[in-house]
């Protein structure tokens, strides 16, 4: 009752009568409450210097430690249609395992026995190099052959110079004795004429002696016409070196000419072999990917193609498997700002869905139900949810995470920094301060750099 009245009614009538002022009023009751009150004052006091444990909260979800032990799609690198199912979701495969069977849609590998016609094509071009070859030598043998030729006419064509220029000699000086026949005759003529006008020769005589003047003459003319037809021939004997060397050149020639001809037909056929032996092999490893085989080990997820003779891109997504052996971890994310409170090998206490807890945040070792990891991964770029991905491993010095947890799972992440009084944590909180900034004593990695999971 609110004692708001200016007439008061305990100064005007007395209340040490009723049981009720006796029981309110006694002194012990109030030296009882006095001493909770101090009792408990003192004991908030207490706590307020107790420690605490400043934490970075995030939530999360289960993982894998590795990539390529999450789950993950199988993919056809190749299009087509599906014929048959080997497996159904939930089966565990080996690796290897064919999981379906698909058969090809485009048009220009529907051939049934394309490798076949393949490899007969490419015996075809195989022969057709051989058959350059053998071209390529018979052209080296013709070059040969015609090189050797060219030696010996010209070696017949100079020895014809030689002997043109040894008979251009020998005429040369059947044409000087000529000469000198000519000018003995002459003299003996006019010697004989001077005599036969002295009277000392008879007519007769002179006319020997012009007989004889006169077939000296003709001797020197045809001595002369034989020296020019000498040197004639030896200007033909040189013709015909030039004509030889010319038309054996000119034969050489196109020989090579065809002979690198054949050569590039033969390398043009072996470019063509190549090529077919590489058609071959992508053939054959093409049919080899009809068979959708498991990766690796694990567990048939979801048929994401599902039904038979439906038909898909290369690249498309076919079925899901998860692995059957991995390292679980935790992936969570925390804000920028209390992204430069989180190092490697950090201590951090996890609450897993599905298993009950109670958790003190700053007493990790009050904290029931809540498991230990550390921190071994930290992402150097932001994530679209505005926040950066933190990789938590299992704390081998810690309890052992819970058995049956399913990759996927929601987890509660709670990183443990330094430890501080109650009151400052409160009077931190009342603020908004963020937690204190600290360096870790242990000589962990460098902050921020992934290190291989």
């Amino acid at each position: 009752m609110l004692n708001i009245s200016h007439n008061q009614l305990n100064k005007k009538v007395t209340l040490e009568g009723y049981n009720a002022f006796n029981k309110a009023f006694k002194t012990r009751q109030y030296k009882i409450f006095n001493r909770f009150l101090y009792a408990f004052a003192i004991l908030v006091v207490i706590i307020l210097f107790l420690p605490w444990t400043q934490n970075v909260s995030g939530n999360g979800f289960l993982t894998t430690l590795t990539p390529d032990q999450r789950p993950q799609t199988i993919q056809s690198p190749i299009p087509g249609r599906i014929e048959k199912w080997y497996v159904k979701e939930g089966d565990y495969v080996k690796k290897g395992d064919t999981i379906l069977f698909i058969s090809e849609i485009k048009n220009e590998y529907q051939d049934p026995k394309l490798v076949e016609r393949t490899n007969e094509q490419r015996e075809a071009k195989s022969r057709s190099v051989l058959s350059y070859q053998g071209k390529i030598e018979a052209l080296k043998m013709q070059v040969a052959s015609l090189q050797k030729e060219k030696e010996l006419k010209l070696s017949q064509a100079k020895n014809k110079l030689i002997q043109s220029r040894l008979k251009v000699k020998s005429d040369s000086i059947d044409f000087l004795a000529a000469k000198t026949n000519i000018e003995i005759a002459e003299r003996q003529y006019n010697r004989t004429l001077l005599l036969q006008e002295e009277g000392l020769k008879a007519l007769k005589d002179v006319e020997e002696k012009r007989l004889k003047l006169q077939e000296t003459q003709a001797k020197l003319v045809s001595q002369e016409n034989k020296l020019l037809s000498s040197k004639n021939e030896v200007i033909n004997a040189q013709i015909e070196i030039g004509r030889i060397t010319a038309s054996y050149t000119d034969k050489i020639a196109k020989s090579r000419s065809d002979g690198f001809t054949a050569e590039s037909s033969q390398f043009e056929a072996q470019a063509q072999v190549s090529k077919l032996e590489n058609q071959t092999a992508n053939y054959k490893m093409r049919n080899a990917l009809y068979y959708i085989t498991a990766p690796q080990n694990g567990y048939i997820n979801k048929a994401i193609r599902a039904g038979i003779g439906e038909t898909f891109k290369e690249g498309e997504q076919l079925v899901g498997i998860m692995p059957a052996n991995y390292d679980l971890a935790v992936e969570t994310y925390v804000s920028p700002i209390d992204l430069p409170l989180i190092h490697l090998e950090e201590k951090v206490r996890i609450q897993f869905d599905g298993w009950p807890a109670i958790v003190f945040s700053g007493w990790p070792n009050a904290s029931f139900g809540t498991y230990g990891g550390k921190v071994v991964a930290i992402e150097n770029f932001i994530s679209k949810n505005g926040k950066f991905r933190i990789l938590i491993a299992p704390d081998k010095n810690a309890e052992a995470w819970p058995e049956n947890m399913r990759v996927g799972s929601g987890a509660y992440t709670i990183a443990l920094l330094e430890n501080v009084p109650i009151w400052y944590e409160l009077w931190r909180q009342l603020n908004g301060f963020p937690p204190n900034y600290y360096t870790p004593e242990s000589n962990s990695p460098i902050k921020g750099k992934n290190n291989d999971y």
